[in-house]
Protein backbone atom coordinates (compact mmCIF):
# COMPACT_ATOMS: atom_id res chain seq x y z
CA UNK A 1 0.00 0.00 0.00
CA UNK A 2 1.29 3.30 -1.04
CA UNK A 3 2.12 6.09 1.51
CA UNK A 4 -0.17 9.19 1.42
CA UNK A 5 1.89 12.23 2.10
CA UNK A 6 0.06 15.21 3.20
CA UNK A 7 0.82 18.39 3.55
CA UNK A 8 -1.08 20.23 6.74
CA UNK A 9 -1.47 24.32 6.32
CA UNK A 10 -2.25 26.55 9.09
CA UNK A 11 -1.09 25.45 12.84
CA UNK A 12 -3.50 27.39 14.79
CA UNK A 13 -5.69 25.27 17.60
CA UNK A 14 -7.66 22.83 15.10
CA UNK A 15 -4.78 23.01 12.78
CA UNK A 16 -2.36 20.90 15.65
CA UNK A 17 -5.33 18.47 15.99
CA UNK A 18 -4.79 17.91 12.56
CA UNK A 19 -0.84 17.33 12.60
CA UNK A 20 -1.48 15.08 15.31
CA UNK A 21 -3.97 13.15 13.57
CA UNK A 22 -2.23 12.83 10.80
CA UNK A 23 1.02 11.63 12.18
CA UNK A 24 -0.65 8.64 14.29
CA UNK A 25 -2.81 7.13 10.84
CA UNK A 26 -1.09 4.36 9.34
CA UNK A 27 -0.56 4.31 5.61
CA UNK A 28 0.37 7.99 5.93
CA UNK A 29 3.20 10.43 5.86
CA UNK A 30 3.21 13.82 7.87
CA UNK A 31 5.30 15.45 4.85
CA UNK A 32 5.19 19.23 5.45
CA UNK A 33 3.64 21.85 7.31
CA UNK A 34 3.10 25.89 6.33
CA UNK A 35 2.55 28.23 9.01
CA UNK A 36 3.47 31.99 8.91
CA UNK A 37 4.99 31.45 12.25
CA UNK A 38 8.44 30.27 11.83
CA UNK A 39 8.48 29.37 15.60
CA UNK A 40 5.70 27.37 15.90
CA UNK A 41 6.80 25.40 12.70
CA UNK A 42 9.83 24.36 14.44
CA UNK A 43 8.11 23.16 17.21
CA UNK A 44 5.57 21.36 15.05
CA UNK A 45 8.69 19.84 12.51
CA UNK A 46 10.70 18.65 16.00
CA UNK A 47 7.64 17.10 17.77
CA UNK A 48 6.46 15.07 15.14
CA UNK A 49 9.39 14.61 13.00
CA UNK A 50 8.28 16.44 9.92
CA UNK A 51 10.58 16.52 6.88
CA UNK A 52 9.42 19.92 5.79
CA UNK A 53 8.29 23.11 7.20
CA UNK A 54 7.21 26.44 4.93
CA UNK A 55 6.35 29.83 6.20
CA UNK A 56 4.46 30.23 3.01
CA UNK A 57 1.74 28.11 1.71
CA UNK A 58 2.66 28.36 -2.33
CA UNK A 59 5.72 27.19 -1.71
CA UNK A 60 4.65 23.80 0.23
CA UNK A 61 2.60 23.31 -2.57
CA UNK A 62 5.71 22.98 -5.12
CA UNK A 63 6.53 19.74 -3.29
CA UNK A 64 6.54 17.19 -5.38
CA UNK A 65 6.19 14.15 -2.94
CA UNK A 66 2.55 15.50 -1.44
CA UNK A 67 -0.23 13.63 -2.32
CA UNK A 68 -3.07 15.78 -0.42
CA UNK A 69 -3.41 18.80 1.76
CA UNK A 70 -5.10 19.63 4.28
CA UNK A 71 -6.32 23.11 4.43
CA UNK A 72 -7.04 24.84 8.20
CA UNK A 73 -6.10 28.61 7.05
CA UNK A 74 -8.02 31.44 8.22
CA UNK A 75 -11.85 31.37 6.27
CA UNK A 76 -11.34 34.00 4.19
CA UNK A 77 -8.22 32.16 2.32
CA UNK A 78 -10.11 28.73 1.80
CA UNK A 79 -11.16 29.29 -1.63
CA UNK A 80 -7.90 30.11 -3.13
CA UNK A 81 -5.98 27.61 -1.24
CA UNK A 82 -8.17 25.22 -2.44
CA UNK A 83 -7.62 26.03 -6.26
CA UNK A 84 -4.38 26.01 -5.88
CA UNK A 85 -4.38 22.39 -4.18
CA UNK A 86 -5.99 21.78 -7.40
CA UNK A 87 -3.73 23.31 -9.82
CA UNK A 88 -0.34 21.25 -8.42
CA UNK A 89 -3.15 17.90 -8.69
CA UNK A 90 -3.42 17.44 -5.12
CA UNK A 91 -6.37 15.64 -3.40
CA UNK A 92 -7.56 18.56 -0.95
CA UNK A 93 -9.21 18.27 2.80
CA UNK A 94 -10.31 21.60 3.71
CA UNK A 95 -11.76 23.22 7.24
CA UNK A 96 -15.21 24.83 7.30
CA UNK A 97 -16.73 27.34 5.90
CA UNK A 98 -15.51 26.19 2.60
CA UNK A 99 -15.19 29.87 1.64
CA UNK A 100 -16.97 33.53 2.54
CA UNK A 101 -17.94 34.60 -0.69
CA UNK A 102 -20.71 32.97 -2.54
CA UNK A 103 -19.54 33.61 -6.10
CA UNK A 104 -15.83 32.74 -4.62
CA UNK A 105 -17.22 29.10 -3.85
CA UNK A 106 -19.03 28.81 -6.70
CA UNK A 107 -15.89 29.75 -9.21
CA UNK A 108 -14.39 26.95 -6.89
CA UNK A 109 -16.89 24.31 -6.93
CA UNK A 110 -16.23 24.69 -11.09
CA UNK A 111 -12.77 23.40 -10.46
CA UNK A 112 -13.33 20.66 -7.88
CA UNK A 113 -15.77 18.95 -10.35
CA UNK A 114 -13.52 19.20 -13.10
CA UNK A 115 -10.92 17.61 -11.31
CA UNK A 116 -10.59 13.67 -10.44
CA UNK A 117 -8.90 14.37 -7.28
CA UNK A 118 -10.87 14.02 -4.01
CA UNK A 119 -12.51 17.13 -2.35
CA UNK A 120 -13.70 16.73 1.56
CA UNK A 121 -14.89 19.20 3.79
CA UNK A 122 -14.47 19.58 7.52
CA UNK A 123 -18.07 19.14 8.81
CA UNK A 124 -16.73 16.76 11.65
CA UNK A 125 -20.65 16.55 13.32
CA UNK A 126 -21.21 13.63 10.18
CA UNK A 127 -18.54 11.86 11.74
CA UNK A 128 -19.57 11.80 15.27
CA UNK A 129 -20.75 8.68 16.47
CA UNK A 130 -23.79 10.34 18.48
CA UNK A 131 -24.42 12.79 15.63
CA UNK A 132 -24.61 9.20 13.35
CA UNK A 133 -26.82 7.40 15.79
CA UNK A 134 -29.65 9.96 15.87
CA UNK A 135 -28.81 10.01 11.99
CA UNK A 136 -29.50 6.24 11.67
CA UNK A 137 -32.70 6.57 14.22
CA UNK A 138 -34.23 9.73 12.11
CA UNK A 139 -34.08 7.49 8.99
CA UNK A 140 -35.22 4.34 9.92
CA UNK A 141 -38.28 6.41 11.19
CA UNK A 142 -37.98 5.76 14.50
CA UNK A 143 -39.23 9.44 15.48
CA UNK A 144 -41.45 9.58 12.86
CA UNK A 145 -41.87 12.91 10.79
CA UNK A 146 -39.17 15.90 12.17
CA UNK A 147 -41.07 19.00 13.41
CA UNK A 148 -38.86 21.07 14.62
CA UNK A 149 -34.88 20.82 15.93
CA UNK A 150 -33.26 23.01 18.25
CA UNK A 151 -29.22 23.16 18.01
CA UNK A 152 -26.98 24.92 20.16
CA UNK A 153 -23.19 25.91 19.26
CA UNK A 154 -21.66 27.94 22.65
CA UNK A 155 -17.85 28.21 23.17
CA UNK A 156 -16.37 28.59 26.88
CA UNK A 157 -16.26 32.14 28.05
CA UNK A 158 -12.62 32.05 28.84
CA UNK A 159 -11.61 32.43 25.30
CA UNK A 160 -14.31 35.08 24.85
CA UNK A 161 -11.29 37.86 25.45
CA UNK A 162 -8.85 36.29 22.93
CA UNK A 163 -11.56 35.79 20.42
CA UNK A 164 -12.12 39.76 20.82
CA UNK A 165 -8.24 40.19 20.35
CA UNK A 166 -8.37 37.99 17.35
CA UNK A 167 -11.20 39.79 15.56
CA UNK A 168 -9.40 43.43 16.32
CA UNK A 169 -6.76 41.98 13.56
CA UNK A 170 -8.76 39.63 11.55
CA UNK A 171 -12.53 38.88 10.03
CA UNK A 172 -14.25 35.49 11.18
CA UNK A 173 -17.18 36.11 9.09
CA UNK A 174 -19.25 37.06 11.40
CA UNK A 175 -20.86 34.86 14.46
CA UNK A 176 -23.73 32.59 12.19
CA UNK A 177 -20.62 31.54 9.46
CA UNK A 178 -18.11 31.47 11.69
CA UNK A 179 -20.09 28.77 14.59
CA UNK A 180 -23.46 28.20 12.96
CA UNK A 181 -22.46 26.88 9.74
CA UNK A 182 -21.99 23.45 11.79
CA UNK A 183 -25.68 24.03 12.72
CA UNK A 184 -26.53 24.49 9.53
CA UNK A 185 -25.06 21.62 7.85
CA UNK A 186 -26.38 19.32 11.12
CA UNK A 187 -29.94 20.43 9.97
CA UNK A 188 -29.97 20.20 6.26
CA UNK A 189 -28.38 16.57 6.61
CA UNK A 190 -30.91 15.42 9.28
CA UNK A 191 -34.00 17.26 7.48
CA UNK A 192 -32.39 16.18 3.90
CA UNK A 193 -34.44 19.67 3.47
CA UNK A 194 -33.11 23.38 2.38
CA UNK A 195 -33.52 26.50 4.35
CA UNK A 196 -36.39 28.74 2.89
CA UNK A 197 -36.68 31.74 5.36
CA UNK A 198 -33.95 32.83 8.44
CA UNK A 199 -34.65 35.35 11.30
CA UNK A 200 -31.57 36.10 13.42
CA UNK A 201 -31.09 38.16 16.05
CA UNK A 202 -28.20 39.11 18.29
CA UNK A 203 -26.48 40.95 21.41
CA UNK A 204 -23.60 41.93 23.00
CA UNK A 205 -23.49 41.99 26.96
CA UNK A 206 -20.46 40.41 28.25
CA UNK A 207 -18.34 42.04 25.25
CA UNK A 208 -19.50 45.01 24.13
CA UNK A 209 -16.32 46.05 22.10
CA UNK A 210 -17.85 43.79 19.84
CA UNK A 211 -20.43 45.79 18.42
CA UNK A 212 -18.26 47.69 16.94
CA UNK A 213 -16.17 45.21 15.03
CA UNK A 214 -19.72 43.83 13.51
CA UNK A 215 -19.11 40.55 15.53
CA UNK A 216 -21.69 38.84 18.11
CA UNK A 217 -21.38 37.16 20.98
CA UNK A 218 -24.30 35.40 20.96
CA UNK A 219 -26.72 35.36 18.13
CA UNK A 220 -30.38 33.21 17.43
CA UNK A 221 -31.84 32.32 14.41
CA UNK A 222 -35.15 30.65 13.71
CA UNK A 223 -35.45 28.79 10.31
CA UNK A 224 -37.99 27.75 8.24
CA UNK A 225 -37.23 24.92 5.76
CA UNK A 226 -38.45 23.69 2.49
CA UNK A 227 -40.32 20.89 4.19
CA UNK A 228 -42.00 22.70 7.03
CA UNK A 229 -39.19 21.74 9.14
CA UNK A 230 -38.71 24.82 12.02
CA UNK A 231 -35.36 24.88 13.24
CA UNK A 232 -34.17 27.32 15.79
CA UNK A 233 -30.48 27.90 16.44
CA UNK A 234 -28.14 29.38 19.39
CA UNK A 235 -24.90 30.51 18.81
CA UNK A 236 -22.40 32.10 21.34
CA UNK A 237 -19.23 32.66 23.11
CA UNK A 238 -20.14 32.72 26.74
CA UNK A 239 -21.18 29.28 28.27
CA UNK A 240 -19.72 29.29 31.81
CA UNK A 241 -19.26 25.60 32.16
CA UNK A 242 -17.58 24.63 29.34
CA UNK A 243 -18.41 23.79 25.73
CA UNK A 244 -21.36 23.62 25.00
CA UNK A 245 -23.22 21.49 21.96
CA UNK A 246 -26.56 20.00 21.80
CA UNK A 247 -28.95 19.35 19.20
CA UNK A 248 -32.83 18.20 19.96
CA UNK A 249 -34.98 16.91 17.37
CA UNK A 250 -38.60 16.31 17.90
CA UNK A 251 -40.83 14.12 15.42
CA UNK A 252 -44.36 12.63 15.45
CA UNK A 253 -43.69 9.94 17.05
CA UNK A 254 -40.74 11.00 19.64
CA UNK A 255 -37.85 13.26 20.15
CA UNK A 256 -33.95 12.80 20.12
CA UNK A 257 -31.56 15.03 22.41
CA UNK A 258 -27.71 14.97 21.23
CA UNK A 259 -25.34 15.76 24.52
CA UNK A 260 -28.25 17.74 26.52
CA UNK A 261 -25.14 17.94 29.17
CA UNK A 262 -22.44 18.51 27.43
CA UNK A 263 -20.27 15.74 30.02
CA UNK A 264 -17.15 15.25 29.61
CA UNK A 265 -17.34 11.54 30.62
CA UNK A 266 -19.48 9.43 32.80
CA UNK A 267 -17.85 9.92 35.95
CA UNK A 268 -20.04 11.82 39.09
CA UNK A 269 -17.76 13.82 41.21
CA UNK A 270 -19.21 14.33 45.06
CA UNK A 271 -17.16 17.23 46.91
CA UNK A 272 -18.12 20.58 48.64
CA UNK A 273 -20.11 21.62 45.59
CA UNK A 274 -22.36 18.78 45.68
CA UNK A 275 -22.72 16.18 42.95
CA UNK A 276 -21.00 17.21 39.94
CA UNK A 277 -20.35 16.09 36.25
CA UNK A 278 -17.38 17.37 34.55
CA UNK A 279 -17.89 19.16 30.70
CA UNK A 280 -16.03 18.95 28.14
CA UNK A 281 -13.99 22.03 27.62
CA UNK A 282 -13.05 22.89 24.30
CA UNK A 283 -14.06 21.45 20.87
CA UNK A 284 -10.66 19.25 20.25
CA UNK A 285 -11.94 17.01 23.55
CA UNK A 286 -15.76 16.78 22.83
CA UNK A 287 -14.97 16.08 18.82
CA UNK A 288 -11.82 14.00 19.17
CA UNK A 289 -12.85 10.93 17.70
CA UNK A 290 -15.02 12.91 15.19
CA UNK A 291 -12.14 14.58 14.08
CA UNK A 292 -10.04 11.20 13.27
CA UNK A 293 -12.95 9.56 11.81
CA UNK A 294 -13.44 12.53 9.10
CA UNK A 295 -9.49 12.76 8.33
CA UNK A 296 -9.61 8.32 7.95
CA UNK A 297 -13.07 8.75 5.40
CA UNK A 298 -10.91 11.20 3.75
CA UNK A 299 -7.62 8.71 2.82
CA UNK A 300 -10.25 5.88 2.36
CA UNK A 301 -11.76 7.85 -0.81
CA UNK A 302 -8.51 8.33 -1.79
CA UNK A 303 -7.23 4.98 -1.60
CA UNK A 304 -10.89 3.76 -3.13
CA UNK A 305 -11.06 6.95 -5.62
CA UNK A 306 -14.22 7.82 -4.17
CA UNK A 307 -16.17 11.07 -3.50
CA UNK A 308 -16.96 11.86 0.58
CA UNK A 309 -20.95 11.82 1.31
CA UNK A 310 -20.02 15.91 2.40
CA UNK A 311 -19.60 17.83 -0.80
CA UNK A 312 -18.04 21.49 -1.93
CA UNK A 313 -21.92 21.54 -2.30
CA UNK A 314 -22.68 21.27 0.93
CA UNK A 315 -20.42 24.24 1.70
CA UNK A 316 -21.92 26.66 -0.86
CA UNK A 317 -25.23 25.96 1.37
CA UNK A 318 -24.20 26.46 4.48
CA UNK A 319 -22.59 29.79 3.51
CA UNK A 320 -25.58 31.24 1.74
CA UNK A 321 -27.44 30.49 4.91
CA UNK A 322 -25.12 31.54 7.59
CA UNK A 323 -25.02 35.05 4.98
CA UNK A 324 -28.41 35.08 5.00
CA UNK A 325 -28.72 34.79 8.77
CA UNK A 326 -26.19 37.66 9.41
CA UNK A 327 -28.13 39.92 6.77
CA UNK A 328 -31.14 38.97 8.87
CA UNK A 329 -29.41 40.99 11.96
CA UNK A 330 -27.77 43.58 9.97
CA UNK A 331 -31.45 44.76 8.36
CA UNK A 332 -33.61 43.70 11.34
CA UNK A 333 -35.95 41.69 9.24
CA UNK A 334 -36.98 38.16 8.07
CA UNK A 335 -34.99 37.17 5.03
CA UNK A 336 -36.09 34.71 2.56
CA UNK A 337 -33.47 32.63 0.37
CA UNK A 338 -33.62 32.31 -3.05
CA UNK A 339 -30.54 29.51 -4.15
CA UNK A 340 -29.25 29.66 -7.91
Amino acid sequence: MKTLKIGVAGLGRLGLVHVDNIYKMKGVELTAVSNLDEQVNEQVKKKYNVPNAYSNYEEMLENTELDAVCIVTPSGYHTEHILLALEKDLHVFCEKPIGLEVNDIKKTITHIDKSDKVFHLGFMRRYDEDYLYAKEMIDSGQIGEISLIRSYSIDPIEGLDSFVDFAKKSPSGGLFLDMSVHDIDVIRWLTKSEVSTVWATGINKAAPELTSLNELELGTVTMKLNNGVTALLVAGRTAAHGYHVETEIIGTKGMLRIAASPEKNKVAVFNENGTVRPSSQHFPERFSEAYVNELNDFVRCIRESEQPEVSALDGLRGTEVALACQKSFDENKLIEIEYE
